[in-house]
């Protein structure tokens, strides 16, 4: 179906022969011309975002207190692919106690939030739509803090997160849910419900909690932290955001007319009641998986689908790869910058809003507002 109509038959010819999938404002927009052709990324911006990833991946891995050179990382790495003893143990407890895992952590977070958020803000049509609309963050949020109390072990406060994150999904689909019909404004109003009835519960766990000892260590989880998080953490909640990122990802050919009525969809081929719960249940999954792996973790899933539209227009068929590699790259970088500027570690949050917000701003400005 098209994605947009001439409004006169006389329109010059290469006007009429514009892809339908690539919308007018991205054809008349230069940058984007030069970043998409065809409604396809040109394969130099790919190679560069993935040069930039690396880069990015390889100054996590060797940023830090601790001074660690190429030369040493690639030596532990031959050797514990061989399984020999590291010849420098220092080095081989650092890389593989902490820099790796939160390096591979940090791109599988910051992509799947991006991922997620160009998702939602595409099934409600909102460029202020993000990861948490549905409370799923509030509800893993609890989950952690009631295992924090009982002192559980980290694999068991993500797990009892995940939980809670998966049951305030249910809850917000089930308010939601009027004769056996969901619409997307009940959705959303579902999902402030719950966010608000969690944040209620979370302040009164925190209010029982014993202030000097099991506060500040809720407090500061509920900032966002990656410190901490070994791969046997990863190997329980990559799956998930890998799955939910995947299907998206898989979906993102379709995800231009989630903003078109049922009977336009349905002319288009498309059946929104199936699309809109898959692209929603696996972008809420994403959410929940994160959260109980590094707490709640702001502006990645707003911003970052932002600058991929500022840079490729609004053609979803680009935006989520977009998206997927820019959301690794900024938080790679907002990690390494919580861990190294300051002698103690910054809560990621704190970061994400500090370099966030701002950068909105002037993205507002440019925009005016105007995200199609």
């Amino acid at each position: 179906m098209p994605v947009y109509a001439e409004t006169s038959s006389t329109a010059p010819a290469q006007s009429r022969s514009r892809p339908n999938s690539e919308p007018r404002s991205v054809a008349r927009s230069g940058l984007t011309g030069a970043l998409v052709c065809d409604g396809r990324l040109r394969p130099w911006f790919v190679v560069v975002l993935w040069l930039v990833l690396a880069g990015c991946a390889a100054a996590s891995v060797l940023a830090g207190r601790y001074g660690v050179t190429l030369s040493q990382v690639v030596t532990a790495l031959w050797e514990y692919a061989g399984g020999r003893e590291f010849s420098d143990p220092n080095v081989g407890s650092v890389l593989f106690g902490v820099r790796l895992p939160r390096t591979v952590l940090a791109i599988v977070v910051g992509s799947g939030l991006a991922v997620a958020g160009a998702a939602f803000q595409s099934v409600f049509s909102n460029p202020l739509a993000t990861p948490d609309t549905l409370g799923v963050a509030a509800g893993t949020s609890i989950g952690a803090v009631l295992a924090l109390l009982l002192e559980w072990s980290l694999l068991g406060v993500q797990l009892l997160a995940l939980l809670f994150g998966l049951i305030a999904m249910a809850v917000t689909a089930a308010i939601a849910r009027q004769r056996g019909r969901t619409s997307i404004v009940m959705l959303v109003l579902a999902g402030v419900i719950v966010s608000a009835i969690a944040n209620a519960v979370i302040s009164l766990l925190k209010l029982v909690a014993d202030p000097t000892s099991k506060l500040p260590e809720i407090t500061y989880w509920l900032m966002g932290s990656m410190a901490g998080v070994g791969f046997d953490a990863i190997a329980l909640g990559a799956p998930l955001i890998v799955l939910g990122s995947l299907t998206i990802y898989l979906l993102r050919w379709r995800l231009n007319v989630l903003a078109l009525s049922e009977d336009e969809a349905r002319a288009a081929g498309l059946n929104l009641k199936v699309l809109r719960p898959v692209v929603i249940v696996s972008a809420t999954v994403i959410t929940a998986s994160v959260v109980s792996m590094c707490g709640q973790v702001g502006w990645i899933g707003l911003l970052v689908p932002h600058c991929a539209r500022m840079l490729v227009g609004n053609n979803n068929r680009v935006i989520i790869p977009v998206s997927l590699l820019l959301g690794a790259i900024m938080m790679l970088l907002i990690d390494t910058l919580a861990r190294t500027i300051t002698a103690s570690e910054i809560p990621i949050s704190v970061l994400t809003a500090l370099l966030g917000a701002p950068f909105f701003i002037v993205l507002l400005r440019r925009t005016g507002g105007n995200w199609r």
